[in-house]
């Protein structure tokens, strides 16, 4: 059962639904929590065990800062000597907080990357013809274990810190790891953010449950329009990199890049459309990537939420450790200001890419794809002043028409780069497919059918062309700050119903479904 799963559409979501809107405001919470673990062991069966474990160990967790504050309060109370006791209270939570934060990365660690680790020490022994071959374990992943672990982790760490109290309702703690909508791609949402709408149980309003089917329609577009009549092409070419060079592995990653973007954010989208029916604001995730004119703020408009995570819980609190600050403070003194930024913000930036990389996957081209990113944003935020220069001096306006499509071809090459390797099934293929746009590039493939060799059809690219032309349209229109579902709520009932309707015949003529169609897997669920 997934998001775009008839089960899940016209079975789960409007019994779930019908149970909460009946139940009595005090019982509402138990009812999403309740579908939420039907939801889980729907996918993942007995594997539910994992969350439970890890929801009762978070709660007690930050129950047990809560109590180690509280006895540090009393303690200074009645201490002449002070500082001494917030020493040793301080070094008692960060144990504490290090003994939470390592049960739930290192059961991910576990699960996930203990192949990736066992693997690659078996090639290093190899190397040395040491003969110590460590098996391979078969652990079976729950869904959406990457996600709830690292909003685990954003709980934690922000109790420890007292940016919020610790819950000591289990019902509500577990609903905020465990909501349905969110558990298979996120978004990684913060306690703060959703907890307490969750438990408060709202009633269900027309304009959230118009704007909620709104918001889930329009993600089916992107997923059933455009990501699933790509993926037969996609996998062909990236299935069987051999066979293909050239013109046709650009048009894959190109594609990919599309695929991915509308496959995960109408994901989202159908997530954010769910939360906002039952009155729960659930952070944006995307914000028309495609239209920024940098990698740095690509990715401050695309997996927003996981860009912020990793920036408040990796980035800064590796510069503020000793060791940063002094780095910091070295950079500036020894080669300037803007030169010794860059130099400081290297290593944060480090930790936040090769983390970015080992959160998406277990292979070699994870982790390039994170130092790829890392490299580039480098380079963006070193050259910056000479090309504010190089640009002044030659009268270039940044803000004009021509310079802005200059920012926007240049973005779209390094992320079909990137994409390139993040779509390959190793790095050495990654590299492959690179090289193979050099050596056999050809143009007659555009004109001699053979695209249409790849699964794809005349009438599935007119279908996707259709699919991201709206995307273009929408996304422009956005970006100028401009609400369409605003707009659309002015209109009368006769035109709003009719405008519905219009786009679900849309979905029902243009998606790709039933016969000669095979069910394709949310994409990001396997992250």
């Amino acid at each position: 059962m997934t998001y775009n799963s008839p089960l899940y559409l016209f079975a789960f979501f409007p019994l779930v639904l019908a149970a909460y809107y009946i139940s009595p405001q005090r019982h509402r919470s138990k009812v999403l929590l309740i579908a939420s673990y039907i939801f889980f062991y729907s996918i993942s069966g007995k594997l539910l065990i994992y969350l439970l474990l890890s929801t009762l160990l978070i709660h007690h967790t930050g129950l047990w800062l809560d109590h180690c504050r509280s006895e540090e309060k009393k303690e200074l109370a009645v201490t002449q000597d002070k500082k001494a006791s917030k020493a040793v209270f301080a070094k008692k939570r960060r144990h504490i907080l290090w003994f939470g934060i390592g049960f739930q990365l290192g059961i991910l660690l576990l699960l996930k990357y203990s192949n990736f680790f066992i693997s690659n020490y078996n090639d290093v022994m190899n190397l040395f013809s040491i003969k110590s071959v460590l098996p391979a374990t078969h652990f079976v992943i729950p869904i959406g274990i990457s996600f709830y672990t690292l909003q685990a982790v954003s709980y934690l760490v922000d109790v420890y810190y007292e940016k919020i109290k610790p819950d000591d309702n289990l019902e509500r703690l577990a609903l905020y790891l465990a909501f349905f909508p969110t558990l298979m791609e996120g978004p990684i949402s913060r306690y703060s953010q959703v907890a307490e709408s969750l438990h408060e149980g709202k009633q269900i309003q027309y304009k959230n449950l118009t704007y909620g089917l709104q918001r889930v329609l329009w993600g089916l577009f992107k997923k059933l329009i455009i990501a699933d009549r790509l993926n037969p092409l996609v996998e062909n070419i990236f299935n069987t990199p051999s066979n293909y060079s050239g013109i046709t592995v650009i048009i894959g990653a190109v594609l990919y890049t599309f695929q991915l973007y509308a496959d995960f954010s109408g994901c989202i989208d159908m997530t954010i459309g769910a939360g906002e029916i039952f009155g729960v604001t659930i952070p944006e995730n995307f914000r028309q990537p495609f239209f920024a004119k940098t990698a740095s703020e690509f990715w401050r408009r695309w997996h927003i939420t996981l860009g912020t995570w990793l920036k408040d819980y990796v980035f800064y609190p590796i510069s503020l450790t000793k060791f940063g600050k002094k780095l910091g403070k070295k950079s500036r003194e020894k080669f300037g200001k803007h030169l010794g930024q860059v130099l400081s913000t290297s290593l944060p930036l480090f930790g936040v890419w090769i983390a970015n990389g080992f959160w998406h996957g277990t292979g070699w081209h994870y982790i390039f794809f994170g130092m790829y990113y890392l490299a580039i944003i480098l380079f963006e935020n070193l050259t910056e002043p000479t090309v504010v220069t190089l640009t002044n001096a030659l009268h270039i306006n940044r803000e004009r028409i021509p310079y802005r499509i200059f920012q926007t071809v240049k973005l779209l090459i390094i992320v079909f780069i990137g994409e390139l390797f993040f779509a390959a099934r190793s790095l050495s293929q990654g590299f492959q497919l690179f090289t193979s746009i050099f050596t056999g590039f050809n143009w007659s493939v555009l004109t001699d059918g053979s695209l249409l060799k790849l699964g794809v059809s005349i009438q599935d690219f007119f279908a996707v062309f259709f699919g991201l032309a709206t995307l273009l349209i929408v996304g422009v229109i956005h970006e100028r700050g401009i609400s369409i579902r605003d707009r659309i709520s002015t209109w009368r009932m006769p035109a709003r119903f009719g405008f519905l309707y219009a786009a679900i015949i849309v979905v029902l003529i243009f998606g790709a479904y039933g016969e000669g169609y095979l069910p394709v897997k949310l994409i990001y669920a396997g992250f």
